[in-house]
Parts: structure tokens; C-alpha cells; sequence
């Protein structure tokens, strides 16, 4: 054999191991790359079911808000007419107290 076929036998085991490395390091990094997005489809998920969460809250606290509007407007309402009915009362010991005050006259 002469020094070019020698040549030949000891490059193809070079390459063919520098391949593999090659192959080695593309399927490491592939499968860093599985791995980092099954962490971040596991990190959507966390972040979809808080989403949810919140949004069942808001909800929750929206039917709460309008349930206390409601009661709000009423007392407001109640309170105008005992403020109404007060003042009536007050007129009509007013209008009592000066008869009673004219007549002891």
C-alpha cells in the first residue's frame, strides 16, 4: 500500500469520529432544545390555568360588584325617603309646638 492509500484508511476513521461528534453535539443540542420548550409549554400551562383563575375571580367579583350597587341604590333610596319622612315629622312638631305655643298665650 502505498502512502496515499494509507493516507486514505486513516482520514475516513477521522471523519467518519469527527462526524459522529458532530451527530453527538446537534443531538445534544436538540435535545436541550426539547426540553427547554417542554418547560416553557409547562410554563404556558401554569400561566393559562392562573388566566383562568383570574378570570373566574373577575367574574365572581363582578356579579359581587353589581349585587352591592344594587344594595347601595337601594339604601340610598331608603334613606331619601326616611329624610323625606323626617322632615315631615319635624314640620308637623313645628306647626304642633307653635299652635300649642299661640294657645298658652
Amino acid at each position: 500500500m502505498d502512502d496515499l492509500g494509507k493516507s486514505r484508511q486513516m482520514t475516513t476513521p477521522v471523519r467518519l469520529e469527527t462526524a459522529l461528534k458532530r451527530l453527538i453535539a446537534a443531538l445534544d443540542q436538540l435535545e436541550a432544545a426539547a426540553e427547554r420548550r417542554a418547560q416553557a409549554d409547562a410554563g404556558r400551562a401554569d400561566l393559562e390555568e392562573e388566566f383562568t383563575v383570574m378570570q373566574d375571580d373577575r367574574t365572581r367579583l363582578a356579579v359581587e360588584l353589581d349585587g352591592v350597587l344594587a344594595r347601595s341604590s337601594n339604601l340610598e333610596l331608603a334613606n331619601d325617603e326616611v329624610a323625606r319622612r323626617l322632615q315631615g315629622v319635624g314640620t308637623t312638631i313645628k306647626t304642633i309646638l307653635e299652635k300649642a305655643y299661640l294657645t298658652e298665650k
